[in-house]
């Protein structure tokens, strides 16, 4: 079986799976462990693997050797990110607004180059008689009343010359989750994460770095 084959086979089954965790939102990210939950996103796939095998201690020698196997303006682009997104996306989860949709976002690419905002303009007009003391009264009722109210919000990212987008939709009461069209005909917004990822939050010497996490306290 040829190799572009496989990548189609492995791409056929990855991807519904992945439209249903989108579907669901980032709620399944483990919320028990704050840092873990604020990191996840901007971790690589072994710097996951090895933080689930070790043991507390382990745990918190990692967490200082994982900025320090950055250069010191990831940890400011980061926090800088932390802070907005606490400001901004606290509605959607007070303990931890950086556990949603659009923080996890924010938090891995940035500002979006552009947003697009789909408003509710649908709206009934309904008339209703009754009787006033000077004779007919007419009552209006409007459902829908803030028709301005944004039902959805469209980031646009640049990628070498083509253009990511995110859909988020709104879910009452106050929740925007990621829509699973943003994963249908964007072909690049994986390679987008991932290039904001080595960017951002690259690892200066990954072998060093992983020599280092090794030596940390496992679970037996």
């Amino acid at each position: 079986m040829g190799k572009g084959r496989q990548m189609k086979i492995k791409s056929l089954f990855f991807l519904p799976l992945l439209l249903i965790l989108i579907s669901c939102g980032v709620n399944f990210l483990p919320s028990h462990d704050s840092w873990y939950a604020k990191h996840y996103f901007i971790m690589q796939d072994f710097e996951r693997d090895t933080y689930k095998k070790l043991t507390d201690a382990g745990r918190l020698e990692f967490q200082k050797i994982f900025w320090e196997a950055r250069q010191p303006i990831a940890k400011q682009q980061f926090d800088a990110r932390i802070s907005y997104i606490e400001r901004v996306y606290k509605t959607e989860n007070h303990t931890q607004p950086w556990n949603t949709d659009r923080a996890r976002v924010y938090l891995l690419n940035g500002p979006p180059a552009s947003i697009d905002y789909r408003q509710n303009t649908d709206w009934v007009t309904t008339i209703q008689q009754g009787a006033g003391v000077s004779g007919s009264q007419e009552i209006s009722d409007r459902s829908n009343e803030d028709i301005q109210a944004n039902t959805a919000e469209v980031w646009l990212y640049p990628y070498d010359k083509y253009f990511v987008y995110y859909v988020f939709t709104f879910s009452p009461p106050n929740s925007w989750k990621l829509n699973p069209s943003t994963y249908q005909n964007n072909r690049y917004l994986q390679q987008l994460e991932q290039l904001n990822k080595d960017l951002t939050y690259g690892i200066k010497d990954e072998e060093d770095y992983k020599a280092k996490l090794e030596a940390l306290p496992h679970k037996k």
